[in-house]
């Protein structure tokens, strides 16, 4: 079954002639699915290859305007797949666009750091970026409306959202599917691009950050309990959020001394590649980390939400260091908002100190009532 992304009713905004459309993401989450569907209702001439081919990346990389020129002269849209192995694109891609200014361009790739780096100063100016996650409960409320997304909440707590998760009926298989993805996927960007020797090591810190969810992180005892440097643990860690496994949150602060500020949260962009990393997919009811896995769904799906609607905002959690604390604070448009996740359906009341603060500020517990608005519409 195909699940509709919200990226295909923009494509038409985010294809620019002599721009290139820059699609990046985690591994396995459907880019060149979405690709594809787009090109089924395509009516103009285009051409799509990999960045893998040693022939197209020494076409990119000779930086060759006439090679460039002769080879897509015929196609008013062209389309590179894992463009991240190709050395030098950014510019290969500039020559072009700058010499075929009604030339639409597509780059894709699994590794944002790569792809980032690669493309970003050579393209200032000429490029628009959207990031593709597993499937978002706000794409999914349009597959299976609000109930629908009740009635499998605690499967997609359990299981996550990568496409193909949700085409497999078996737990057994679903289980399979998601340790394979984490032994064969999770870290090839890393070790391929980054020449990071030890996936055991990565793992490990996974396993620990697993057990940390909507806790403060200390990275010298993560460094103790792995035996490694301080600073391979803070590399550790940017690289695996680079290629979209770990999304990092700091602590929110006006520079008040009881706040805490230095400390940071992880979470994972997927529930289910968490339980993959502990070999845990038990039902809730069976299960200590239910509220982990609760906070850790509602704060990706807000992201996810945000980034898709083009929602720019600053995101944070709040502590004091006589434990008040709220679990996500979000600052968009000068205004403060506190979220406090429960998954029962009893309200929080708001922190005094926040409340004293902050006077001007909202704040909101959303629970299992009112968890939809917060991701797909509010």
């Amino acid at each position: 079954m195909w699940y509709k992304r919200y990226y295909e009713d923009q494509f038409d905004d985010y294809l620019t002639p002599g721009k290139v459309f820059v699609l990046y993401g985690p591994r396995r989450v459907g880019k060149t699915s979405l690709i594809q569907h787009f090109l089924s209702s395509y009516n103009g001439a285009y051409f799509i290859g990999s960045g893998e081919d040693l022939i197209l990346g020494e076409l990119f990389g000779s930086q060759d305007i006439r090679r460039l020129h002769s080879a897509f002269a015929k196609y008013s849209l062209v389309i590179i797949d894992e463009g991240q192995y190709i050395p030098n694109i950014g510019l290969g891609l500039k020559l072009l666009v700058d010499n075929r200014p009604d030339l639409k361009v597509i780059a894709s790739g699994s590794s944002s750091f790569e792809l980032a780096n690669k493309l970003g100063e050579p393209l200032t100016g000429r490029q628009r970026v959207g990031i593709l996650f597993p499937l978002s409960l706000l794409e999914l409320d349009s597959a299976f409306g609000g109930a629908g997304i009740l009635l499998r909440l605690q499967e997609f707590m359990r299981f996550g959202t990568y496409p193909e998760i949700l085409n497999i009926q078996s737990e057994q298989d679903r289980m399979e599917y998601l340790i394979s993805l984490r032994d064969s996927y999770l870290f090839k960007d890393l070790l391929i691009l980054e020449n990071v020797k030890s996936a055991s090591l990565l793992f490990n810190l996974l396993k620990l950050l697993a057990f940390q969810i909507g806790k403060e992180v200390s990275l010298s005892e993560l460094s103790r309990s792995l035996g490694i440097a301080k600073h391979t643990v803070e590399r550790y860690l940017d690289l695996l959020e680079k290629v979209f496994v770990l999304k990092k949150v700091s602590g929110f602060s006006r520079n008040l001394r009881k706040e805490v500020a230095k400390t940071c949260r992880y979470y994972f962009w997927d529930n289910g590649i968490r339980n993959a990393v502990i070999n845990n997919f038990s039902p809730l009811d069976s299960r200590s980390d239910t509220g982990m896995l609760w906070e850790n769904l509602l704060f990706i799906e807000r992201l996810k939400r945000n980034s898709y609607k083009r929602h720019f905002a600053n995101y944070y959690f709040w502590r004091t260091y006589d434990r008040q604390e709220i679990d996500f604070v979000e600052e968009y448009n000068g205004e403060l908002w506190g979220y406090e996740f429960k998954w029962s359906d009893r309200p929080a009341k708001a922190p005094k100190a926040w409340s004293q603060t902050y006077p001007e500020a909202h704040f909101e517990t959303i629970h299992r009532g009112n968890f939809l608005s917060f991701v797909t519409q509010k």
